[in-house]
Formats: C-alpha cells, structure tokens, sequence
C-alpha cells in the first residue's frame, strides 16, 4: 500500500514534467508551396517532416538539425498554419515575406530565401502590365494572409482570395480571374500540379526575403540558437547547395 501511495503522490509531478517537456517542442507549419514548400508526397497534408520537402524545407531541417531542439514540422493550408502561429507560443511559420506590418507581430529567423512576385496571365491571354497601376479593374487571384495579395490590396487592385494557392491557375485557365499573383519559380509549379502550361508572366515587381516567423512568445534563448544554426549551415556550405539544388 504504501508503495502505490508513493506512486500516486509522484504522479502528478511526473505529469507536471512531461508537460512541461513537451510545452518546449517547437510546432512548425508550411504550405505546398513548391518548390520552396512541398508534400513530398502529394498529399494536401502532411503530419510529419520526412513528408514535407522543398528549399525552405531543406533548409529548415538542415538549421535544426544543428540544434538539440525538439520539433515537428507539418503541412497544411496557409491560412490555418499561419493562425496557430499568431495564436500559439512556440509555434511558427514558414517560409513567409518579412514587411513591417508584419514585423512586431512574430519573430524573425532569415532569410531562408528570396522570391520574385510575379502576375501571370492565362496562355491565351493579349493583356499586358507595365505597371501595377495597369491591373486596376482586372481581378487578380491570390490566397489568404499572403503578402503578395495583402500588398496588392492595399495598392487598390481587387484580388479574388482562396484559402489556398492551388485552384488559381485553373481559375485563370477558365477566365474565372484576369491576372493570378504568385512567385516567379513556385508559378508555373503549382499550375502544372494542376495540368495547366503555359501561363504567361506579365509582370514582375521587387523581390522579397522570406523566413521562418515564431509566435512572438516563443524564448528569445529558442530564436537565437536557431538564428545560430543558420549561421553555421551558410558558412559549412549546406545553405548554398541547398539553394543550387532549386
């Protein structure tokens, strides 16, 4: 009897422990995004790392496998990752622009990465951009919580947005939007996925850095070894022949 009372007394603070151990693991999120985020599966989802592939992936398990953190990367749609990652100690996001908007809202391990936006036209498309100011009265397709459709937006540009990227190149294919707004390299990858060739880019604009973004109460001691981590993979060469690769 006694020994079951000792065993009962000590329970709680073994819960109390694990709790505790698994409340430091660090939950990323990313979106098929290819070829910087990827199922490497083709699945819409995936509930573990060795599921997700892509450049930022690659970079990212390559930064934490230098660390001793406990971690779990998955893929789902954009809009849900990027929530737990505002609403979620220990959560985070990636790869996503930096901006002063956003700036003060999370914090900041990067750059992974550069991406160009781009508009694309469908394949049989006579419209032509030379400006931004050209694309007023077009609908432009974009997706949820991204930087791109946000900066449009507040360019005055009416964007059609989806809780995913997926449908918009067969949305421009079938005239259902005028312009669709993606990266320069992720563009025509996430429309052939679709079995949609051909589209045309009509306009670039600024390139942008991208980067792992952490709920802002997650330790500063956690963002440092992984700013750290980053560090030790550009000057080893991992970082760059990750990025050769793509």
């Amino acid at each position: 009897m006694r020994l079951i009372a000792a065993l009962l007394l000590a329970l709680p603070a073994f819960l109390m422990s694990s709790t505790g151990h698994a409340s430091d693991r660090l939950y990323l999120y990313t979106e098929n995004f290819p070829p910087y985020n990827m199922s490497a599966t083709g699945r819409a989802y995936e509930h573990n790392g060795s599921g997700v592939d892509g450049l930022c992936t690659e970079i990212v398990k390559a930064m934490l496998a230098e660390t001793q953190l406990d971690y779990v990367i998955k893929l789902r749609n954009w809009d849900y990752g990027y929530s737990r990652a505002m609403e979620k100690p220990n959560h985070g996001i990636f790869c996503t622009h930096y901006t002063e908007e956003r700036a003060p809202l999370f914090k900041w391990v990067g750059p992974l990465a550069t991406n160009q936006r781009t508009l694309f036209a469908a394949s049989g498309s006579d419209i032509r951009v030379n400006r931004l100011s050209d694309a007023r009265g077009l609908t432009i397709g974009g997706y949820r919580n991204d930087v791109m459709a946000q900066y449009l937006k507040d360019q005055g540009l009416t964007v059609s947005e989806l809780d995913s990227d997926d449908l918009n190149p067969k949305r421009l294919e079938l005239g259902q939007i005028d312009l669709w707004i993606a990266d320069r390299l992720a563009g025509p990858y996430i429309a052939s996925q679709q079995n949609v060739e051909g589209l045309k880019p009509v306009y670039a604009f600024e390139e942008g850095e991208i980067f792992l973004a952490l709920n802002p109460q997650t330790p500063d001691a956690v963002v440092q070894t992984l700013e750290a981590a980053l560090e030790r993979i550009r000057q080893s060469g991992i970082y760059e022949a990750i990025q050769d690769k793509y």
